[in-house]
């Protein structure tokens, strides 16, 4: 039953790692994009949600009404006035600028809000669960997974069922040809990042109600991120929900064979299937 239990939550915490996940897999599929400073953005997002919560008194799960449009302004300006500048055949500058924005990032939520980790304060939900026989489900990874599912689905239903998810594929495919159709490339790109970062702020919110957090743990957001994205299949939205829940059963099932193998684990299976498998499990087929 143990193992079973290690399955479930992981699965669990995989919704989480999808959300990590699936405003890099949005970036990089419309821009071709690698964002560095993605896990640091995860950050500022919590850090925006602990803002918010205390300055105004307000339970953090309310505090995403603002939150998520700020993270989305704060997206669509960094596309338009930095990140599009630097868009081209070459994949270094963007690279190198959000390296840069990753460092500035850091610095910045060290100089405003202190190296000493925090964390949003949730009542009950943390720590509530429902019990299911043998099993204890908790809420709050519960809300976090079926929250990351219906976010995936409306992006997959935002993709191939609206005028928005068409100007993305179009520029995504053919960036000259979308632009003599009418297409601001500009506008576009910004539209992109305002998506993502408004996933990205659901995504640290989470993340500031899961566990405590600092300015210094971008870093391995980021990877977690990256893992899922390219388990799952580049270019593929529900792959990267099953990227995520891959890694979340493999450090759970590390965890339980030795507490200190969890992270391992799912460094071990992520290389393992890009051994394997160089495409992901569920590769887009063009």
């Amino acid at each position: 039953m143990d193992w079973i239990n290690a399955i479930v939550q992981g699965t669990l915490l995989g919704g989480l790692y999808a959300l990590f996940a699936a405003g890099l897999s949005l970036i990089f599929g419309v821009m071709r994009l690698v964002n560095i400073a993605h896990g640091d953005l995860i950050v500022l997002a919590a850090y925006l949600g602990l803002s918010v919560s205390t300055g105004l008194g307000i339970h953090p799960l309310m505090a995403l009404a603002l939150v998520v449009p700020i993270m989305a302004a704060i997206g669509y300006v960094l596309q338009r006035g930095i990140l599009n500048r630097t868009l081209g055949d070459d994949l270094l500058p963007p690279l190198l600028v959000t390296f840069g924005l990753s460092v500035i990032l850091q610095n910045a939520l060290l100089e405003i809000y202190s190296a000493d980790p925090q964390k949003l304060q949730a009542g009950a939900i943390e720590t509530a669960s429902l019990q299911l026989g043998p099993l204890a489900l908790g809420y709050l990874p519960l809300l976090m997974f079926v929250c990351s599912v219906a976010i995936i689905a409306g992006l997959q239903w935002m993709f191939y069922h609206t005028a928005l998810g068409r100007a993305f594929r179009a520029t995504s495919d053919r960036q000259d040809v979308a632009q003599l159709m009418g297409l601001n490339r500009a506008h576009v790109f910004g539209l992109a990042m305002a998506l993502a970062l408004a996933v990205t702020a659901v995504a640290g919110v989470f993340l500031g109600i899961r566990t405590s957090f600092d300015p210094s743990i971008g870093g391995g957001r980021l990877i977690f991120g990256f893992e899922a994205v390219i388990i799952g299949g580049l270019g593929n939205i529900w792959g990267t929900l099953a990227g995520g829940v891959v890694l979340g059963i493999s450090q759970s099932i590390g965890a339980e064979i030795n507490p200190g193998w969890q992270v391992l684990a799912g460094h071990v299976v992520f290389l393992a299937i890009i051994a394997l498998r160089p495409r992901g499990l569920f590769p887009r087929m063009d």
